[in-house]
């Protein structure tokens, strides 16, 4: 008699997908749309699975699983990432958290909204604003990013001089550790210093600590006024000139930097009729009760500086429609080719130093590089415009992204501002922080992490 030794071998996609049910995605197409961020010239590999979570229990199961079977797991909000850090490696489990975005609670007398990590950043801040809240960290993709991709790379945007990133607006975060264990860190009191600050652990960490499932963010009220000011400069220079004569007259909650590049590609786009003669053009917001004072302050010193333009405007559709030149940006630069996005910060005293750098380096490499960026905080965004279909065109523009980043970290500056490491930054993390530093934090790492399956290879 012969026994019949045959087996019926699962893989384990499949029992991810008879544990989850339908929230568990294994077709390769549809799979497609989850395997990478917005950055262009970062690597992707083939996931076994997408678990498109809907709370937090498909969270715990999905990493008690991978625990179990040693599958590295990387962790998604929107996609709309800049450094590669969401793209998935082969044989991962992609985590998608979009579906959970639910605005749980919005405490007006606290002035906290907790939130899933898939509420988009702009929804939250129309929530709030119609109770006379403020949500403020305003990252140039907020119509579109998540709150908890904000949390992963410590999102910034045009208000951080002076109201600070993300970070500085979270007060406690639920989030789920690699063996599927759930942690809470931080409270809902303004001050607390019991213990080591994991929450300030977790945000910035770009999913390789735990997966944050909850934050309850810090809200403000509302500015009671709003004035803004557009100046333009014939040389980039005298409008950085102006800028370090501002931040000793006033205190502007947003300082917006634009090169003659991006003027133009914003013209083209938009036909807003900004100045072509420009060499640089500043867009300054003052807010609350002396905002008028103080945009008056701002305008006399871009005049001093040698503004051939000065507008300023109390009016706070018309500063809203000027604002808008800002945000759209890069949506204009990559209407000119393929565009590799830099996120450098230099000591605001530096800035002189650093754009004449990046003149420098776009004729060294015969490249486009529009620039725009934070002017108040020194986090500029240097952005390659290139053709990626020839081959010679994007090693330079490759080469042209490491002068850059060596021709910051010259100048004391950070390799990431606001985007995060990701896979992109990564080479250069062992310069910019030091090889101790470095061994600390995979130290930390461990602790969190220990078997080292969330988004290995990524961040630190």
């Amino acid at each position: 008699m012969t026994l019949d030794k045959t087996v019926e071998i699962s893989s384990p996609a499949a029992e991810l997908a008879e544990l989850l049910g339908s929230v568990v995605v294994t077709d390769v197409d549809r799979m497609l749309a989850y395997r990478r961020d917005q950055s262009l010239l970062t690597p992707d590999g083939e996931p076994i699975a997408v678990v498109r979570a809907r709370g937090i229990d498909d969270v715990v199961a999905t990493l008690r699983f991978a625990h179990a079977h040693g599958i590295a797991v990387v962790t998604r909000g929107a996609g709309t990432g800049l450094a590669g850090g969401a793209n998935a490696l082969d044989g991962c489990i992609v985590l998608s958290l979009d579906r959970m975005d639910t605005i749980i609670e919005i405490d007006d007398e606290a002035r906290t909204a907790t939130v899933e990590p898939g509420v988009i950043n702009g929804d939250l801040a129309a929530a709030v604003a119609e109770r006379g809240l403020w949500y403020v960290p305003d990252p140039g993709s907020r119509t579109i990013s998540s709150i908890g991709g904000n949390l992963a790379t410590n999102a910034g945007g045009t208000c951080c001089a002076k109201y600070g990133v993300t970070a500085d607006h979270v007060a406690r975060i639920k989030a789920v550790l690699a063996d599927g264990r759930v942690i809470h860190t931080g409270a809902n009191t303004r001050k607390n210093v019991a213990g080591l600050n994991l929450t300030q652990l977790l945000v910035g960490s770009e999913g390789t600590l735990a997966v944050i499932v909850e934050a309850t963010m810090r809200l403000r009220t509302q500015p009671s006024a709003a004035s803004t000011v557009v100046a333009s400069f014939p040389k980039t220079p005298q409008a950085i000139a102006a800028v370090l004569a501002i931040r000793q007259v006033a205190d502007p909650c947003l300082l917006e930097l634009m090169d003659r590049t991006t003027i133009a590609a914003v013209n083209e786009m938009t036909r807003m009729g900004l100045d072509d003669s420009a060499g640089a053009l500043l867009l300054i917001q003052c807010d609350g009760g002396d905002s008028a004072a103080e945009a008056a302050r701002c305008a006399d010193a871009c005049t001093a500086a040698g503004a051939t333009e000065v507008y300023d405007t109390a009016d706070p559709a018309e500063g809203e429609e000027f604002m808008q030149a800002r945000r759209v940006a890069l949506t204009a630069l990559e209407r000119q080719g393929s565009t590799l996005l830099d996120d450098l910060a230099v000591p605001v005293p530096q800035l002189p130093r650093m754009l004449a750098a990046i003149e420098e380096i776009a004729a060294s490499h015969d490249v486009l590089i529009g620039t725009f960026g934070h002017a108040a905080d020194g986090n500029l965004h240097p952005t390659i415009v290139f053709d990626a279909a020839d081959a010679a065109a994007t090693e330079r523009a490759r080469a042209a992204f490491d002068d850059l980043v060596a021709a910051c970290l010259a100048l004391g500056g950070s390799i990431t501002g606001e985007h995060g490491v990701g896979i992109l930054k990564k080479p250069y993390m062992e310069s910019m922080v030091g090889t101790t530093e470095r061994e600390l934090m995979a130290g930390i790492k461990r602790a969190f992490d220990p078997t080292g399956i969330l988004n290995p290879g990524r961040g630190f």
